[in-house]
């Protein structure tokens, strides 16, 4: 069935995703991983090709499209090219740290953070997780007390993507710490602060070109002026921001589930057993019709997100069902795929076995699947 979400200017735009990612990416994905780290240089790369910052209006130095198909283009062309890592990067960058940026971000917060964001020479991050609180974001232990002008700011985050690369991060911290849920505040931490430290670049299953790091924060002065919206409204605004977060992964998902099945096609084609190509047994006929049909009705409903996204309608509940249904989509499609290929799908030589690997996650960050039905189920009444 034939997309119809995009017009013109979004197919151009993916266009030019794609000559960057056979420019830049293709030929060093393969360092990268071994590396743990993707290059640096890639984010300036990236912004000077208008990439970053792609919702940032043009006076900050963004690309003044405050249309998510633009950010969904570019997350799907990092996963169709089986480079998730990159996909999750500069998604987290775009789709979840721009929007705290600019709707709670002052005049001078603007002006001092966004041009960088879009330059690539700011990477950012957002820290809300820690060794003991994840999907409870009320139990995080940061804390972040008011001295004179500054908040004196202590705790530890981990799992952070672009920890290792980052320039700016907003922090969850309680600034109250007897109100729970009402006492979170969202503080910027810039690179160079002292007490600000990195922690390890975390080892991981899959995924292992992406920047993932523990933060550390020893008595770290923040200036009152990086206090980023209200005093102890943090709650508030993470609760109002998952939902692009979360439908952000199941773009993603689809694309990377996508991407599986194609290879797989091919796969099947070309491989013969018994004196046939392996697509032509029922077996792997019906595996194959599956998956198909499945990816298309998920993207139709994602992509019926991604509009209600740009109208401001789309809801906490949907988010989650996209979410949900999309990452277990991509697990289960990977999974398969890597059966139909046999043996060679265990093989790293097959782009199929990155996928499986790197798929693994994306039904933990951003909310696990249980997390999602539990927000569906409350939506049920009870």
């Amino acid at each position: 069935m034939e997309r119809t979400l995009f017009e013109p200017e979004h197919r151009a735009f993916r266009d030019s995703v794609r000559t960057f990612i056979e420019r830049y990416v293709d030929d060093q994905y393969e360092r990268w991983e071994r590396d743990g780290l993707v290059d640096r240089d890639l984010w300036k790369l990236a912004g000077n090709s208008g990439f970053l910052g792609v919702s940032i209006p043009s006076r900050y130095g963004g690309g003044d499209a405050a249309d998510f198909r633009y950010n969904s283009v570019l997350v799907e062309e990092f996963a169709m090219a089986n480079a998730l890592s990159l996909s999750s990067g500069f998604g987290l960058h775009n789709d979840v740290v721009a929007p705290y940026l600019l709707e709670l971000g002052t005049h001078e917060q603007k002006q001092r953070w966004l041009p960088g964001f879009c330059s690539g020479d700011l990477v950012t991050a957002i820290a809300m997780t820690e060794p003991g609180a994840g999907s409870d974001l009320k139990a995080v232990r940061t804390t972040a007390v008011r001295d004179g002008d500054d908040w004196v700011l202590n705790g530890s985050k981990t799992f952070i993507t672009n920890g290792i690369h980052a320039d700016l991060v907003i922090v969850v911290a309680k600034t109250d710490v007897q109100a729970g849920a009402r006492g979170i505040s969202l503080l910027v931490v810039e690179r160079g602060m002292p007490g600000f430290e990195r922690g390890r670049k975390l080892a991981k299953a899959g995924m292992h070109a992406q920047d993932t790091a523990e933060l550390i924060f020893n008595d770290v002065r923040v200036p009152s002026h990086n206090l980023l919206g209200g005093e102890n409204r943090g709650f508030g605004y993470l609760m109002r921001n998952l939902p692009q977060e979360r439908l952000s992964i199941a773009v993603v998902a689809v694309a990377s589930a996508h991407a599986a099945l194609n290879w797989t096609l091919q796969y099947c084609r070309e491989r013969k057993a018994f004196g046939q190509p392996i697509g032509s047994f029922q077996n792997s006929r019906f595996k194959l019709a599956e998956m198909t049909t499945e990816i298309e009705l998920t993207q139709v409903y994602v992509d019926r997100c991604i509009l209600e996204l740009n109208a401001g309608t789309l809801s906490a509940v949907d988010a989650a069902k996209a979410k949900w249904w999309a990452t277990e989509l991509q697990k289960r499609v990977a999974d398969t795929c890597v059966q139909l290929h046999g043996g060679y799908g265990y093989m790293d030589e097959y782009p199929i076995s990155r996928t499986w690997r790197d798929a693994r996650v994306h039904t933990i960050f951003g909310g696990t699947t249980e997390i999602m039905k539990e927000i569906i189920g409350r939506d049920l009444g009870f």
